[in-house]
């Protein structure tokens, strides 16, 4: 039986143009109306943009503390981008505002770029459409109003880059990465530094931590899953819970009694 108030984590392979959060609602939603439980906890350990899929871990109940440790674990990422256009979002949720060349880029240029400049301890400035907090506001809202916003650059780690396909003046590119990294501003340096401009056309990620995207399941598949699961009820939970306290408690009296008497013996 399932025990989402103690804690359960789901592992989803997000579709496009779904939000993190519209999932995460969708998933509480539904065990709410099984546990008859509305105060229940549902998150989730790492925001997907709309416009990615790929790997989107649910977290319920007492699990959501675990949500900081989940989503800290390093991140891989198939990033699809175009040279030569940007767009304000540096990505496709806003239309091209601007065109540069890109004849003169060649895939021998492409990879020294992405190991030279790419690898390792990086400087990143956030995108202006993204969640980062600009005088406690999201700044993503500030710029859809037209507002500027400027956001300070965050040190970042990349393990891993790697070019898998090159079609310029499209290129598809494999990034292993710390926690906090924006692969829609990674794309944005790579036009950069390769003397052009460029935008995600596509972002799939592959990996969190442990968890691969072959682990993961369609939304669909697991709101039908937790439609036929039975449930332990909150009531149940609460009182296993407190069994396990006073057990945990009892043994760490037993062990500090024992380490007492060890030192009086000594």
């Amino acid at each position: 039986m399932l025990n989402p108030v103690e804690g359960e984590i789901f592992c989803v392979d997000k579709p496009l143009r779904l939000t993190s959060f519209a999932i995460v609602k969708r998933v509480r939603g539904v065990l709410r109306s099984h546990l008859n439980h509305y105060n229940l906890k549902v998150g989730h350990a790492g925001t997907l943009d709309p416009l990615a899929t790929g790997v989107l871990i649910i977290v319920t109940g007492h699990a959501t503390k675990r949500i900081e440790e989940l989503q800290s674990g390093v991140k891989e990422y198939i990033a699809h981008i175009r040279l030569g256009e940007t767009t304000p979002s540096f990505d496709l949720e806003t239309e091209v505002d601007a065109t540069f060349p890109w004849e003169h880029i060649t895939r021998e240029q492409v990879e020294q770029v992405l190991k030279q400049q790419f690898t390792g301890s990086i400087e990143q400035v956030p995108p202006a459409f993204s969640a980062c907090k600009v005088d406690g506001k999201p700044a993503y809202k500030l710029a859809r109003r037209g507002q500027d916003v400027s956001i300070q650059p965050k040190t970042l780690v990349i393990d891993e880059i790697e070019l898998l396909e090159c079609r310029l003046p499209d290129i598809v590119v494999r990034v292993v990465c710390s926690k906090g990294t924006y692969i829609r501003a990674l794309a944005r340096d790579i036009g950069l530094a390769l003397g052009s401009g460029a935008h995600l056309t596509g972002l799939r990620r592959t990996r969190v931590g442990e968890v691969s995207v072959d682990q993961c399941q369609s939304l669909d598949a697991l709101l039908e899953e937790l439609h036929d699961q039975q449930y332990v009820s909150p009531e149940q939970a609460e009182q296993e819970r407190v069994e396990r306290e006073r057990s945990e408690n009892r043994a760490r009296a037993l062990k500090m009694k024992e380490k007492r008497n060890k030192h009086n013996k000594q």
